[in-house]
């Protein structure tokens, strides 16, 4: 028996703010990790000969942004945190060659857009001087904010009195709009609504589901004002400087310790037992990073809770899947555009119908015949991550089902299952459209890493079937909704138990923000 403050089980982005806060803030903290390295979904390893990989998330400007990273940034410079940035964030490339960027620029942005369709420039300029004058502060007010509590409802109640409480409404109504109506009505080129509706697979949503069109103007909004920064030398240096805070503090993190079960007493969490039989204390505070069907499935099986709350956690819906594949090139590779040489992040995106087509067959357990291709170029903020004169291509493909049953295209043999064979051929289909974006890419291949949804389960088990994001994010499970209808937050029926990370509000990304929410819940 060991008494602690806090125990946080897993260690992922909101865990490690979560812990770093409250050592802060004098607790003793406890962070306890399955595996034997820490970090949940941050994980750098050398896949090839001196190739720094980020093999699941490496983009930060969520917790750039947020309230966090505001709170936190000098003791992460302290310990050698340094972020690397770009002036083009994103960029779009579609089948038939047209390319548009995305810059840190506005003046820049309005003249790419008008270039690709006569007053595109303007009518963008126009849609992000209205949201960044009347919305913005409240999208982003409530996307960080605890939803069930007083200060979100004076933050209601003071945007209420200042635009009209009619308004108010009619701001959460057209907030429901779908981003396909709005990309329709905005833009009259088909380049410059494939280059905005690829960013909803990153929230999880197609262009057809409802709020896909804030979510696109919050993204354009994020991506113009911070760009798209890296860790300098990878990931694991920001998990290694949380480690050093918690450290600093008294507190500890302990891989190789899976939690069995959440320690109830007299309906209050008092501590965790680990599988083997250990028991740890916590006088203040357990803190569960996990999905809700681990939280109110396994871990607090046979304590009593509210039979809908079961219910409801047992009806928790997970999303499409997630592969990554990990190139280290002999050099850099030459896109049929120069333009896009040094952008961040490039989508292969035809149009909105092709990713709309995409996700209905992933939807319907097919392997998209044409995917949207997640293209990242970490090389282009961080020349480390390499050696000199050499490259790093980091692909995600988001429009996969979790237990595939064809193939889209009929030409891959599918068995219901991720299988390596699977995985690797579905990785040669994505490889042929790199060498129609970059001719001569597969020339330049010194390795390749395939991580199917399955891979990814088994790394983390929150991404349940591959789905990167721990739970669909449509509307029935988002904002006051997230996990399910009738949970208040990050609270749970248990008192002292915490619920955090991308199941819970404010939903997926490297922000941190409900590991910063609780944080400031347990004072």
């Amino acid at each position: 028996m060991s008494d602690h403050d806090v125990i946080v089980v897993g260690s992922g982005m909101n865990s490690l703010v979560c812990a770093a806060l409250a050592t802060k803030a004098g607790r003793r903290v406890l962070v306890l990790e399955r595996n034997d390295v820490l970090g949940g979904c941050i994980r750098t390893e050398e896949l090839f000969d001196g190739f720094t990989h980020d093999l699941l998330s490496q983009w930060y400007p969520l917790f750039m942004g947020g309230p966090a990273y505001g709170e936190l940034a000098d003791d992460l410079a302290a310990h050698g945190v340094e972020f690397a940035n770009t002036e083009k964030p994103t960029g779009v490339l579609t089948g038939d060659g047209r390319a548009l960027v995305l810059t840190t620029d506005r003046a820049e942005n309005v003249t790419r857009f008008e270039a690709a369709g006569e007053g595109d420039g303007e009518r963008y300029a126009a849609e992000m001087d209205r949201f960044l004058a009347r919305d913005a502060e409240l999208a982003f007010g409530l996307l960080g904010q605890e939803l069930w509590s007083w200060s979100a409802a004076r933050t209601l109640f003071s945007h209420g009195r200042k635009r009209g409480f009619r308004e108010l409404a009619a701001f959460v109504g057209e907030s429901l709009e779908p981003a396909r109506p709005w990309l329709e009505r905005t833009f009259s080129s088909e380049v410059a609504r494939a280059l905005v509706s690829p960013w909803m697979l990153h929230v999880g949503l197609r262009p057809d589901d409802a709020y896909s069109a804030v979510m696109s103007k919050v993204i354009l909004a994020a991506l113009e004002m911070g760009g798209m920064p890296v860790v300098v030398g990878g990931s694991v240096r920001i998990v290694d400087a949380f480690r050093r805070i918690v450290e600093g503090g008294g507190g500890e993190m302990r891989t190789g310790a899976e939690v069995e079960r959440v320690v109830v007493e007299d309906g209050r969490a008092v501590g965790v037992r680990l599988v083997g039989g250990e028991e740890l204390r916590a006088t203040k505070a357990v803190v569960a990073n996990v999905t809700p069907t681990q939280l109110y499935g396994r871990l607090l099986e046979g304590v009593p809770l509210p039979e809908e709350v079961a219910a409801r956690a047992g009806r928790y819906r997970y999303g499409r899947s997630d592969m990554q594949i990990h190139y280290a090139l002999d050099a850099r590779p030459e896109w049929v555009d120069a333009d896009l040489a040094d952008v961040a992040i490039v989508h292969l995106c035809d149009s909105v119908d092709a990713q709309s087509q995409a996700m209905n067959e992933a939807d319907r357990g097919l392997l998209p015949g044409r995917a949207t291709v997640v293209v990242g170029q970490p090389c282009a903020v961080d020349p480390s991550r390499a050696p000199e004169g050499k490259w790093i291509v980091w692909i995600q493909l988001q429009e996969l089902p979790s237990r595939p049953r064809g193939d889209a295209a009929g030409e891959i043999a599918v068995e219901g299952a991720w299988t390596p064979a699977v995985g690797e051929a579905y990785a040669d289909r994505i490889q042929r459209r790199l060498d129609e974006a970059m001719p001569g890419f597969s020339d330049l291949v010194v390795g390749r890493k395939v991580l199917t949804p399955a891979d990814l389960e088994a790394m983390n088990p929150n991404l349940v079937g591959g789905d990167p994001y721990s739970g669909a994010c449509t509307v029935d499970q988002f904002f006051l909704w997230r996990p399910f209808p009738g949970a208040k937050g990050h609270e749970t029926p248990v008192r002292q138990l915490y619920h955090i990370g991308a199941s819970t509000h404010p939903g997926p990304g490297l922000g941190g923000g409900s590991g910063y929410l609780v944080a400031k819940a347990l004072g």
